[in-house]
Order: C-alpha cells, then sequence, then structure tokens
C-alpha cells in the first residue's frame, strides 16, 4: 500500500459502502429491538451474540478472514502483505445497555468493516493485517466490572470477574461464556489471545456521549483522551428500621444517610467545576430494600451503585480519599454503617500525539470540520493504552447522548469519520 495520502476511494466504492453500512445498521436494530423501547443487545446474551454472528457472516463475504478468541471476541482481518509486520486494529463492542441505542458500540465495529470494504474493492493490500476487532461485554451495567472483552483477549481479565454474576439472569460471567460456546479456563490461565507488541496501533470510532460536538456544530471530534474511574457497584447503607413518626434525634435512616453522601458527591463536584478541573460522579441505581420498605417505615437499609471518573489517575485517587472521608462522616453523624462491597476500576488513557495530529491533518485535508475532544465515557481503547498499544480516537456528532433509545447520529456524519478512518489506514503503509 502507498503512503501517499492521495491514494482516492472512488465514489461508487464509497456509495456502496454507506449502502452496506445503512444495511448492517438496519439489520442489527431491528434483529436486537427491545420490545418497550431501543435496542437490547446484553453482554454475552442474544442480542450482542446475534450482532457478532451477522457481523461476522458479513466479513466472510467481505473476503475477511474471520476469527474468534477464548471470550468470544470477533476479529476480522483484511491481511498484510507481510506476515511480520505489526497489525493495526480497529474495533468497538458491540453491546448495549437495556434499551440503549443502536450506534454505542456497535459504529465503531461498522466504520472498520466500512473501511476495509473500500479498500478490498479497490484491490488495495496493506503492508501489515487490519483487523477490526468486535468486542464483548464493554457495557459494564450487566456483569458490573469494566472491560470484559478486551481484558480477556489480553489476558488481563481478573479471576474473580469471571466469578460476577449477570444482573438478570444472575448466572456467573464463567458459565455465560461457556453458555455462548466459549473457554472460561483459558481465560482463567490468563492466557492472552493478543500480543500487544504485535498491533502498531488501536483505532476506536465511537458516537459522541454528550453534545459537545452538536454544540460547536462540528461533526467530527479527535479523541484527546478517556476517563479513568473506580466503582462500587453494590454499596449498602444499613441503618435502623423505625416508626415514620420516630423524631429525628432517635433516628438512624439510611435512606437520608445516602442522600446526603449523593448531596456531598454533588457538593464537591461544584467545587472542582469552579477550579477548572473535570470530574464526574454517577449514583446509577439508589433502591430501599423492596421486601422491607413501605410509606410508614423509616428505611433501615439502602443499596446504590457509584462511579466516580477523572483524566488525571492522581485525581482519580484523590476523589477515592474523599469518598472514603465523606463515607467516614456520614456513618459518625447519622449513625449507619456503610459497606462499600467490591470496587472496580479503569486506567486513565491519552490517545497518541501522533494519531490524534495526524486524523486533524487528514480531516483538514478533506475540508471536514473537527475539533479536540475528550471523551466522558469509557472505551475499549483505554485497555490497548494500558497495555502499551498506541491508541487513537474518532467521536462522531450525535443528538441526545447514549445509553438511550433516542442516539441520532446522522449517517452523513458516520461517512465522513470512514473517509477519515480510511485515509489514515491508507496513509500507514
Amino acid at each position: 500500500m502507498s503512503s501517499d495520502r492521495r491514494v482516492a476511494i472512488e465514489p461508487s466504492t464509497r456509495s456502496a459502502a454507506r449502502e452496506q453500512v445503512v444495511r448492517w445498521f438496519s439489520v442489527m436494530a431491528s434483529n436486537t429491538a427491545d420490545p418497550v423501547a431501543g435496542i437490547t443487545r446484553p453482554s454475552y446474551g442474544e442480542g450482542e451474540q446475534f450482532a457478532h454472528t451477522f457481523l461476522r457472516e458479513e466479513a466472510t463475504a467481505l473476503g475477511l478472514r474471520v476469527t474468534e478468541d477464548a471470550a468470544l471476541n470477533s476479529y476480522m482481518t483484511l491481511p498484510g502483505r507481510d506476515s511480520e509486520a505489526p497489525a493495526i486494529m480497529i474495533g468497538s463492542h458491540l453491546d448495549s445497555v437495556a434499551q440503549g441505542g443502536n450506534f454505542d458500540g456497535a459504529a465503531g465495529v461498522v466504520a472498520g468493516l466500512a473501511a476495509l470494504s473500500m479498500l478490498r474493492r479497490h484491490g488495495i493490500s496493506p503492508r501489515g493485517d487490519i483487523t477490526v476487532m468486535g468486542v464483548r461485554a464493554e457495557e459494564s451495567a450487566w456483569f458490573q466490572t469494566s472491560y470484559i472483552g478486551s481484558r480477556a483477549a489480553l489476558g488481563r481479565l481478573s479471576p474473580e470477574a469471571l466469578q460476577c454474576r449477570r444482573v438478570d439472569t444472575q448466572a456467573t460471567l464463567a458459565e455465560h461464556i461457556r453458555q455462548c460456546g466459549g473457554d472460561p479456563d483459558v481465560l482463567l490461565a490468563g492466557q492472552p489471545f493478543l500480543d500487544p507488541g504485535r498491533i502498531r496501533a488501536f483505532m476506536e470510532v465511537h458516537i459522541e456521549q454528550a453534545p459537545s460536538l452538536v454544540e460547536a456544530g462540528v461533526p467530527l471530534g479527535i479523541g484527546t483522551s478517556i476517563p479513568g474511574n473506580f466503582r462500587y457497584p453494590e454499596i449498602t447503607v444499613t441503618g435502623e428500621t423505625a416508626h415514620v413518626g420516630l423524631p429525628r434525634r432517635f433516628r438512624r435512616d439510611a435512606l437520608v444517610a445516602a442522600a446526603r453522601f449523593v448531596a456531598q458527591l454533588d457538593a464537591l463536584w461544584q467545587r472542582w467545576e469552579d477550579a477548572g478541573k473535570d470530574m464526574a460522579f454517577t449514583v446509577g441505581r439508589l433502591h430501599t430494600d423492596a421486601a422491607n420498605d413501605a410509606m410508614t417505615k423509616v428505611a433501615g437499609e439502602v443499596c446504590f451503585s457509584l462511579d466516580v471518573r477523572a483524566y488525571d489517575a492522581a485525581d482519580v485517587a484523590r476523589l477515592h480519599e474523599d469518598v472514603l472521608g465523606i463515607v467516614a462522616t456520614l456513618q459518625d453523624e447519622c449513625g449507619v454503617r456503610f459497606e462499600l462491597g467490591r470496587q472496580t476500576q479503569a486506567p486513565v488513557a491519552t490517545a497518541a500525539s501522533d494519531i490524534q495530529a495526524a486524523l486533524t491533518d487528514l480531516a483538514r485535508s478533506r475540508g471536514i470540520a473537527s475539533m479536540p475532544l475528550a471523551s466522558p465515557a469509557s472505551h475499549d481503547a483505554a485497555v490497548f493504552h494500558e497495555a502499551g498499544v498506541p491508541m487513537g480516537l474518532l467521536f462522531v456528532r450525535n443528538h441526545h447522548g447514549s445509553h438511550n433509545p433516542h442516539e441520532a447520529m446522522d449517517i452523513d456524519d458516520f461517512m465522513l469519520a470512514v473517509d477519515v478512518l480510511t485515509d489514515w489506514l491508507l496513509a500507514q503503509g
């Protein structure tokens, strides 16, 4: 493959790729539609399985080499001329949250396949392999642990993660992997399927998850970084169940303690914003004990989840200390006990500066408006960064955020991302 960026993809080839893209998204949406709203592709469930099977079949029809690993990640490869050359990988996840949108995650896999389809149609053979990776189980909503598929591929999935239970079925991750045809015993041994030293770069295309590009009127974002986080999926606050009329001085109200915890974290966030520092926290689930709560009872137990994230590892550590301090104070003030439970974490990741610069230049050369964009969300590219693989991110303008049925990525915007991605692949030789 020439490293000359002037290699052009013919309009008819791009038009055919656009038709494929529309069909791929349509088939996935119609076959993984949630009966209530949006789409649902549970990690190691029927919807995710359909998406992987469907896109692997489409990749085979394109003449790509298709494989999978013990965690059932999908690999769809355009072989290179030099078997010793390091590979370029493009990828994202194919699962979704319940009643989510059709583009979150899937856009990255479809973008990679569209780019390889155009290269194939032009008879272009890259120097090294170019592999599109369909990643399993990125959405931690299901097993309440991060980056399952990508960590498994790199031999970094902890044994404890295999015992996490899916929130709807209560079956373990190991059981779900085995039911889908994977081999959790291989994962337990920590044997990596991918060698980071053999990967030249990992590129991820994704819809934006806050409307920054919409606000700016710009179709593409050049990703700069991915926040790190710490999470407590199952925090329990235990107080004392009591009569609704109990005077305040006698109460050990678990719900009041949980509410004050949320309020104090929100006040902390405001202080960080006032200081010009970036962070975010989310309590995605908060509930009393459904078997014991009542309108005329003081809540004796409350459970909630917590995600806290920032763009600097030192900031993440500082925020963790702040959370522990808030917990200690509230235990004394409210007479309750906080049990934080299992903790998970994900690394801060920074896109490679040369990839950022190249994507910016390629977009500019096409007359495509772009802007630097730090992602507010987690992405599998962070795991590759942690493993020492240079990574890049391309974000596509998207109305209404993500993790809901109203994702509104325009296909024309998406194809601009595919154009830039394809130009970048052509420039790699």
